[in-house]
């Protein structure tokens, strides 16, 4: 239900008729759907200020040219002095960051079909030690070291878009438990606690949001290399979500697949090395490229049943058919992907290979419309502002991610307001 007109989805999905006494104002469907958003994603803010500068930054981050630093944005809204307010309105105000990106992700799947919530890392290079949780990290995608920032979202993907409604900032020294609930996170400090691996930063970001979203559960895709599978897949089968995760090459597994036992295939072995071992078994499957709906490519792919090295005791809420091994080759000869795990161990081959696709589509949108949102632009030591920063210039990315994808389907069509 939309907060905005009190009925079934968005407004702007529906041709409001002018009322007799007004002339109607022509809107184009870019500005209508940004309209919505804000009434639905602000509505949680208690004071009409608060709503008013956070439709003034939104509306800043979508017009600024370059980097979307809060000074440049003041600019671009005609109005230097207004650096000061919006750096008030960022960093050190109280409003409920965290409310507003649940709004946000009702928003976004009001408006798409959500396949899953893909996590994956957004390395964000920074110069200096300038901003909050700066330091040395590992590109997990270019296999590069790099000096900034590591911060891991969550998406909302479908077949056609994806969006981001939740980040996590991996800290090297210290780290709030939740980035910003604590007394001492809202004032801008980062409280003390034990350092987070890539994989805990992600589980936790995934973990930590997919609970609140109970009205609509879908699988989470973790894309990264997992060398540590046996604690990631005990978290998520304690909190009940089903989960596909990219694991290293090297992670290892025991084999449970009852042919490759009397093959003597069994035992704990590297996760490339069980999926070459049984490469002529590979099933040819269709799918959609992403390219186009209508351009349908062939891979081949093949499911194994694995356990984890230490048993199934040691697992929380263990899923009954165990887990399993995805691995796919898009043609002869092509390199070797990424193995996957899961415990969705009942799902067809080409719905898990549906799932992993859903990655790509996240690749795809970051790359086209994260820059120009300003996910990779916060400067500044305040955690608080950073996620504030990132709650915004997610709403920003999902609102040029859905307009171009509907004008890729339909063209823009104006509405009368």
């Amino acid at each position: 239900m939309s907060v905005l007109t009190g009925s079934v989805g968005p407004a702007w999905n529906r041709r409001v008729v002018p009322s007799p006494r007004t002339s109607p104002v022509i809107i184009d469907e870019r500005e209508f759907m940004l309209r919505d958003m804000c009434n639905v994603l602000f509505a949680s803010l208690p004071r009409k200020d608060q709503r008013q500068k956070a439709e003034l930054y939104l509306r800043g981050l979508l017009a600024t040219k370059g980097r979307k630093s809060i000074r440049n944005v003041a600019a671009c809204l005609g109005d230097p002095a207004l650096q000061q307010t919006l750096h008030h309105f960022i960093c050190e105000s109280t409003w409920d960051w965290h409310g507003v990106r649940e709004a946000l992700a009702y928003w976004i799947r009001c408006v798409m079909t959500p396949q899953a919530w893909v996590v994956r890392q957004l390395p964000i290079p920074k110069s200096g030690h300038h901003s909050v949780g700066v330091s040395r990290g590992l590109d997990l995608y270019r296999n590069r070291v790099f000096h900034g920032q590591q911060a891991f979202g969550v998406w909302c993907a479908s077949e056609e878009v994806a969006a981001p409604v939740n980040w996590r900032l991996l800290l090297s020294e210290q780290a709030g438990d939740d980035h910003g609930a604590d007394a001492d996170a809202a004032r801008g400090r980062v409280p003390s606690r034990v350092v987070e691996t890539p994989e805990e930063c992600a589980t936790t970001a995934a973990l930590g949001f997919t609970c609140l979203q109970n009205a609509l559960r879908r699988p989470v895709v973790l894309d990264l290399p997992v060398h540590e599978p046996e604690v990631l897949l005990r978290r998520f089968g304690a909190a009940g979500v089903p989960v596909l995760a990219r694991v290293a090459s090297t992670a290892r597994f025991a084999v449970k697949e009852p042919a490759l036992a009397r093959n003597g295939g069994a035992g704990v072995l590297p996760a490339q090395r069980i999926l070459d071992s049984v490469e002529g078994h590979r099933r040819r499957i269709a799918r959609s490229a992403l390219v186009s709906p209508m351009d349908v490519r062939h891979t081949r792919a093949l499911k194994i049943r694995v356990g984890l090295p230490g048993g199934t005791s040691r697992l929380q809420r263990a899923p009954e058919g165990g887990f399993v091994l995805l691995g796919e080759r898009g043609h002869e000869g092509a390199s070797a992907p990424q193995p996957w795990i899961t415990n969705m161990s009942d799902a067809p081959t080409s719905a898990l290979l549906g799932l992993s696709r859903s990655a790509d589509r996240v690749g795809r949108d970051l790359a086209d419309y994260g820059d120009h949102a300003g996910l990779r632009d916060f400067e500044g030591r305040s955690l608080r502002g950073w996620h504030c920063h990132m709650t915004l210039a997610s709403a920003a990315h999902a609102l040029e991610a859905l307009a171009a994808s509907r004008q890729k389907q339909e063209g823009y069509v104006p509405k009368v307001s």
